[in-house]
Formats: C-alpha cells, structure tokens, sequence
C-alpha cells in the first residue's frame, strides 16, 4: 500500500472531528485548530518477510494537534476535548476505521506527547499535542 493512500486514510477518520482541519502534508501556512500528519519513521521486513513476499511494513505517523494560542482559555479547552475520550477525541476519529479505508491491516494510537507551545509562524505561540500513530501494512 502506498504511503499516500495511508495518509489519506488517516485524514478521512480526522476529518470526523468537528470543526477540526485536517493537513495530510505540513503546509506553509495554516489556521487552528489543525490536525497536521507526518511520517515519523518506517520498519520494513516484519513478519512473513520472504525472498519473494513483503512482510508486514510498520509506518510510524506523528499527528500534531494544533488548537490556537497559548494564551486563551478556549485553546486548551479545545485540546483537553480532543485529548480525551469523548466524542471529539483524536484517539477514537483516528482508530473509527482501523484499516484506513483499505489501505492497513491495522492502525492504533497508543500515546499523545508534548502537550505545550510551539511556535510555528513568526513570534506566535500555539498549544499543541502530539499524538503517535502506528499503522501496519504492507
């Protein structure tokens, strides 16, 4: 599977979060609150690997949540909304649909790091959230 159709897999299930913008590739400029995917790092050559099939291929994605500055209330509100279990949490859009609309055998999301600013444009400040997807295909 292509790593493309596994990105847009995972930004079909972001994008069942209300009110929630979804980048599939870090764009140049965006507007909060944003769901930002990136590709952290690949395993290749996992189980059933032969001379003539592909193992399993493990694909490591980063989704930085970005929710607004640092300085409004309504921000982390936001972000503890989508860190949480609830009906806008980003652990529950992202595992709605574990094989990415076809393009996985299995995804998950077993942690969410770096809650806190960045500063991403200029001398601005926003809150964001880490969270680590792992997806296995082939």
């Amino acid at each position: 599977m292509s790593i493309s159709a596994i990105r847009s897999g995972i930004g079909d299930n972001l994008a069942t979060v209300a009110g929630l913008r979804v980048a599939e590739t870090i764009p140049d400029s965006f507007s909060p609150p944003i769901a930002i995917l990136s590709l952290s790092s690949v395993s290749y050559n996992g189980a059933f690997n032969t001379k003539t099939v592909q193992g399993l291929t493990t694909y490591n994605f980063v989704v930085s949540v970005v929710v607004g500055k640092v300085a409004e209330r309504i921000a982390q509100a936001r972000l503890d909304s989508y860190i949480s279990t609830g009906s806008a949490s980003i652990k529950k859009a992202i595992e709605s649909d574990r094989t990415l609309g076809g393009a996985a055998f299995d995804c998950v999301v077993p942690e969410m790091t770096n809650v806190g600013a960045v500063v991403l444009s200029g001398d601005v400040s926003y809150l964001a959230a880490d969270f680590t997807v792992i997806v296995y295909a082939n």
